[in-house]
């Protein structure tokens, strides 16, 4: 069990990583997806870090049922893990995006707080047979745009009462709740966290066949999206003059679409493999990110507000909190926005810092297993 657990830190310390260059690029002020080549891959390779956060948070929920072999127990830190996270979504995590208290006029319903009501909800599931919470998920995952026809089904004045809250739900063009900036909706992204705790079952076969598993469905993912993909973007209607490769390469995230997740999700499964064999330093340092997620993203996001207020002291003399009064929706006028060797400086120099802060708590949550720092 070992090596699979560590094969799951080693993924998710990797993705955990690469937030940390998008969070960058955010407070840097450049565009995501564009102008230049170097900005579309520099935001393209962390669009691997939610759904890898969604689908193995479903994974170590069925291995911590396996463990504590109570449905019940399960269930019960679910609920409890996921209201945590929305709760420091809503307070913490809102602060260190902003550095103000403005709450009244600016919430943000980010990637933590979809993790958290994903939870809640994969809490109802997780008592029905492993494979029925994994067709559900993939039902989820597919037939996700069914969600924005449901509301139809109920008379205008009942729809225009709940139509806020759908929102939150799948994007159906209802009017949005003023003051909160919705990121994340529920679907897809509770079908993610569902089929990632059916993959589970995975992760508990013998190594070799777990190993064909994991290179079978990522692999079958990763074709999928190359056939379906260019298909799409090589119809005549899509009407988008860019490269082929930019096309399509360039999936909609918000919400997740079927393409987006199988272009991320199919190589995260298929490098489990190569994962179980990370050896040497560099693997131990993933995997000290990858055993503390919580604590490394509640430090990574002040850690980046920070650096970002330093660098715009050192070049221009002020801080200019404004620029960054409803991160991540920040603002930074064109002439004042930093090239990519500076954003990757500061990525390089706040990953290394955190390196050893999460390696000194990963050793006290391993003394405390028991305690409240497992919600962490």
């Amino acid at each position: 069990m070992t090596s699979r657990i560590q094969s799951i830190d080693v993924v998710r310390g990797a993705v955990m990583v690469l937030m940390a260059i998008d969070h960058v690029r955010v407070y840097a002020g450049l565009p995501a997806g564009g102008p230049t080549a170097g900005i579309f891959f520099t935001r393209w390779v962390t669009h691997f870090c939610a759904p890898a956060f969604a689908f193995f948070a479903g994974t170590s929920a069925f291995l911590y049922g396996r463990k504590i072999g109570r449905t019940s127990a399960l269930a019960r830190h679910l609920v409890m893990r996921g209201l945590l996270l929305v709760a420091l979504e809503l307070t913490v995590i809102r602060f260190a995006w902003t550095f103000n208290f403005d709450y009244a006029h600016f919430v943000l319903a980010g990637v933590i707080w979809m993790l958290g009501w994903s939870m809640v909800l994969l809490a109802g599931l997780v008592w029905l047979p492993t494979k029925a919470i994994g067709a559900i998920g993939l039902g989820v995952i597919f037939f996700q745009q069914v969600f924005r026809e449901l509301p139809l089904a109920f008379p205008e004045q009942v729809r225009n009462s709940f139509g806020w809250i759908w929102e939150f739900i799948y994007p159906a063009g209802f009017k949005r709740w003023d003051g909160i900036g919705i990121l994340y909706v529920l679907v897809p992204w509770i079908g993610v966290m569902a089929a990632g705790y059916a993959f589970g079952a995975v992760m508990i076969r013998e190594p070799l066949q777990r190993r064909r598993l994991c290179l079978t469905i990522g692999v079958s993912a990763m074709l999928c999206f190359l056939v379906a993909g260019s298909l799409a973007v090589l119809h005549p209607e899509h009407g988008d003059t860019r490269p082929f490769l930019f096309r399509l390469l360039d999936q909609k995230k918000y919400p997740a679409s079927q393409l987006y997740l199988l272009m991320t999700l199919g190589p995260t499964i298929a490098l489990l493999p190569l994962a179980e064999r990370a050896r040497g330093w560099f693997g131990g340092m993933l995997a000290a990110f990858g055993r503390v997620p919580m604590f490394y993203y509640l430090l990574h996001i002040p850690a980046i507000h920070l650096a970002a207020l330093a660098v715009t002291y050192l070049r221009e003399g002020r801080f200019h909190p404004e620029w960054y009064a409803s991160a991540p929706f920040t603002w930074v006028p064109p002439e004042q926005r930093w090239g990519l060797p500076l954003l990757y400086l500061v990525f390089a120099l706040i990953v290394a810092a955190l390196y050893f802060a999460c390696r000194w708590f990963a050793g006290v949550k391993a003394q405390h297993r028991q305690g409240w720092l497992r919600y962490l």
